[in-house]
């Protein structure tokens, strides 16, 4: 099976290979062109064979359909590319059939890649390892390779890679052993991802190998990675074996055995490199630890604010403050410890991160205990208490990280300034701590140390910001957007509360305002490192983004003027902020606009379809005039060389319709922009159903022109073949000009009438109705002449005369009856159509 597989994939790789080759030398090369064709012929025969093979071997009927679906695909558009070759025949001069040439080649490459696509996914399911295993040995081969390329950064950095890598992997290990059990067919996703995993493990162990010190720590690395690698081979080969035959519990006692002992290999590589960095491993370890503690505050705080953090029995703050300070002040010596770690022996470092992991973890829980003894009757508070904590394990991850990157570098190094600037910011951060433990008791004083720490949080947050650093994530223009929102309430919520001067008023500003600054901050990052955005767009973002929060920060430091001094010139001095603020906001979402691009559309958004309607109208309405221009009046005797002008004015008209319709479906189009530019048309959920009204009936107007002018088109063809009545041709003129009409009326409803795109419109529906017009004009005129020339032969014997006026009365009576059934019939159409109208358009009509 794995044979056929290959001898598949290597055909169709062959054939992807010979696709541009043909195609140029079918457009310009006549020499070459047969000797390519014969070397792309040649291939079929092995595609053809192993298709079959290789869907006999497979247990899925889908897979089977799929594979042989696709390989006659294949087939078939390498024929049609062979036709289109013969075609042009290696003549650069053959110009017409140069397209149908690169249509071919590329239908024939997307088959390719269809196929190539379906065939990895099989053989991941199959149990078809092969490559996988070659791929797992090639890297355990690297290792020991000779000298290994030069290092761009320092065993730390390569540590801490391995250490996501190797957790990687022994999660995937672990999953593998529930779905040996519960999904067997999913095992060969699992396989890829743990080779993919280990690739990058290897290739970062032979760095980590060569910066390790001493040089035994770096052999034992390598030693290490390369017995996972062989637990990896293992478990990849088990887990294939187990796909061919689901249901064997051997094969899957097998799997799990050699899952478990990736584990444990994978914990042999852990201490190995703990062993070659032991300080530094456990900063990684503490780090972890902290991130843990700063998304259970996050939660802790989610559940303040909803109003359940109740306390389970009789208690005050009282009872909790001396242990937060007592805990709060052990911190800061942990931090001392932790700075002068960086600089001496790993021993000592791991012990300064381990005792700084262990305070920051007693630190939190007695501070959730005291802002649970508060009461819920004040949450605000709560959050107060709980963010000052959450701030003391921001900075203290900042500074473990910090440390983990200076350990062991020399005292210049950029990395020991970083060192000093984290521990700066932690200690500040256990001051305003202490400082908020001690104000929230006081009533008089706990608004205002709550706006002092959220004034210092807010720059702490746009340091961060201004930093080089790139975020892991990106987001889109639109959730940017969404947040922008934030800063808008939050500043009409700090004017209030300055306008106040009430505690409350200023506890609830500063939760909010941390809040609404950080998700601001970190949105607009992440949009504006997005990789498809333009670099002027990045720039631009970053700095609307630092003068908002600059703007803000002066806002919220203008507030706590007026706290301290309540009179009515600070308090003016609010309302001068608040709309630098949003200014700023403003530029912001500009900005965030901007870097949606005029491709970014909501394919469900009605006026993106009516807009697709519009153009996929026009494109028919052009294809329908190129198709009369290559029409031609019928060859016509001399002597009828009269009728000659007429033919000819009709298909002029016809050809005018045409061109004048395809105009207005354009003109209707940018009027259709103008709206969305303007707002009239948006997505904003009140406005939905009335937008889609609009919309359904702009695409319904489109689509009567289209195939009115369709109908012009066949008629005017038909009249000038003489297959035709005029009578037809006048009515398919007169409906291209009430198609039109009700396509005016539906671009109308919401419109400008000064814009420029509807004065196009106007203009373009005015050249339909005058080329219309004219049609009819041409041809009632031809009907009517036709009329004057049909001389009655009257029978001169009285019977026979008698029988002709019967016959003339039997045939009028016919004529009459069958004029009234047709009104009949056309007012029902019309009632029909009438019905699915949107009201507003009925009402215009009316």
């Amino acid at each position: 099976m794995e044979a056929l597989q290959d001898q598949l994939t290597s055909s169709v790789q062959e054939i992807g290979h010979l696709i541009d080759p043909v195609s140029t030398t079918a457009r310009g090369e006549a020499a070459q062109l047969g000797h390519k064709v014969s070397q792309l012929a040649r291939y079929f025969d092995p595609l053809i064979v192993a298709a079959v093979g290789l869907a006999s071997k497979l247990h899925d009927h889908q897979q089977q359909m799929t594979i042989l679906d696709q390989t006659k695909t294949l087939s078939e558009s390498a024929l049609q590319m062979l036709y289109a070759a013969k075609e042009g025949g290696g003549n650069p001069k053959a110009s017409h059939t140069h397209d149908a040439i690169s249509e071919a080649s590329q239908l024939m490459k997307e088959a390719v890649d269809d196929i190539m696509v379906t065939l990895n996914e099989a053989a991941s399911e199959g149990g078809m390892v092969g490559g996988m295993v070659e791929a797992i040995a090639e890297s355990m081969g690297r290792l020991d390779e000779g000298t290994p390329p030069e290092p761009e950064g320092s065993f730390v950095d390569y540590q801490t890679t391995m250490v996501k890598y190797s957790k990687a992997i022994a999660i995937t290990a672990q999953e593998m052993m529930t779905k040996s059990i519960t999904c067997p067919e999913e095992l060969g996703g699992l396989a890829s991802q743990v080779t993919v995993d280990y690739g990058q493990l290897a290739h970062q162990g032979r760095l980590a190998a060569a910066t390790a010190e001493p040089n035994e720590v770096g052999f034992q690395i390598k030693t290490r990675v390369q017995e996972l690698g062989h637990g990896c081979i293992y478990m990849v080969q088990k887990a294939g074996a187990l796909q061919l035959s689901p249901t064997d519990s051997f094969s899957k006692r097998e799997l799990i055995e050699c899952a478990r002992a990736v584990t444990e290999k994978v914990s042999l590589v852990l201490s190995a490199l703990q062993a070659g960095n032991k300080g530094t491993q456990a900063c990684i370890t503490a780090a972890c630890a902290v991130s843990g503690i700063i998304a259970d505050l996050d939660t802790t705080i989610m559940f303040a604010s909803a109003g359940t953090l109740s306390p389970e029995n009789e208690e005050s703050f009282a009872d909790h403050r001396e242990s937060i300070l007592k805990t709060a002040k052990a911190l800061v010596e942990d931090t001392k410890l932790l700075v002068a770690g960086a600089a001496s022996s790993q021993e000592k470092l791991a012990q300064a991160a381990q005792s700084s992991a262990k305070t920051i973890t007693q630190l939190t829980e007695v501070v959730k205990l005291g802002a649970t003894s508060m009461g819920s009757e004040d949450p605000e508070t709560q959050v107060v208490l709980i963010n000052a904590v959450r701030d003391v394990a921001k900075a203290l991850a900042e500074l473990i990280s910090a440390t983990k990157c200076a350990a062991g570098k020399p005292a210049d190094d950029p990395s020991m300034y970083q060192l000093k600037s984290a521990a700066k910011v932690m200690v500040t951060n256990v001051t305003s701590l202490l400082k908020t433990v001690k104000a929230v008791e006081d009533e008089a004083t706990r608004g205002t140390r709550a706006l002092e720490a959220t004034i210092e949080c807010i720059k702490q947050e746009l340091t961060v910001f201004q930093s080089k650093d790139i975020p892991e994530k990106s987001t889109t223009p639109e959730e940017f957007i969404r947040m922008t929102k934030g800063i808008t309430i939050a500043t009409a919520k700090a004017v209030a509360a300055g306008n106040s001067a009430q505690q409350e008023d200023v506890i609830a500003t500063a939760n909010l305002s941390r809040k609404a600054i950080s998700d601001m901050l970190s949105t607009c990052k992440q949009a504006a490192c997005h990789p498809e955005v333009d670099e002027d767009l990045r720039i631009k973002a970053l700095q609307y983004g630092s003068e908002c929060t600059s703007g803000y920060i002066n806002l919220l430091e203008q507030v706590l003027q007026v706290l301290h001094k309540p009179i009515p010139e600070q308090k003016q001095q609010l309302a001068l902020h608040s709309k630098h603020v949003a200014a700023s906001v403003t530029e912001l979402v500009q900005t965030a606009e901007a870097m949606k691009g005029s491709e970014y559309v909501d394919p469900q958004d009605p006026t993106v379809i009516a807009e697709t309607e519009l153009l996929g109208a026009a494109a028919s309405i052009e294809a329908a005039a190129k198709k009369l221009e290559q029409l031609k009046p019928r060859a016509k005797p001399k002597q009828a060389d009269e009728t000659l002008d007429f033919e000819e004015q009709i298909l002029e008209a016809a050809k005018s319709i045409a061109a004048a319709t395809s105009a207005l479906v354009k003109s209707a189009s940018a009027a259709q922009r103008e709206l969305v530019a303007q707002g009239k048309v948006g997505s904003i959920l009140a406005n939905a159903v009335d937008d889609g009204q609009w919309s359904q009936g702009l695409i319904s107007a489109a689509r009567m022109v289209a195939a009115a002018t369709s109908n012009l088109c066949e008629a005017a063809n038909a009249s000038v073949q003489g297959h035709a009545s005029e009578e037809k041709l006048i009515c398919s003129a007169k409906q291209v000009a009430a198609s039109t009409a009700q396509l005016l009326v539906a671009c109308k409803v919401k419109a400008n009438q000064d814009s420029e795109a509807m004065r196009r419109l106007q203009a373009a529906g005015n050249a339909v109705k005058r080329a219309s017009d004219n049609l009819v004009k041409a041809a009632q005129k031809a009907a009517f002449d036709k009329t004057e020339d049909d001389s009655v032969v009257v029978k001169t014997k009285f019977v026979g005369g008698i029988a002709q006026i019967i016959a003339a009365q039997e045939e009028m009576l016919r004529k009459e009856r069958e004029l009234e059934e047709a009104r009949k019939k056309l007012a029902q159409i019309r009632q029909q159509q009438y019905k699915f109208l949107p009201s507003e358009l009925r009402e215009d009509e009316g």
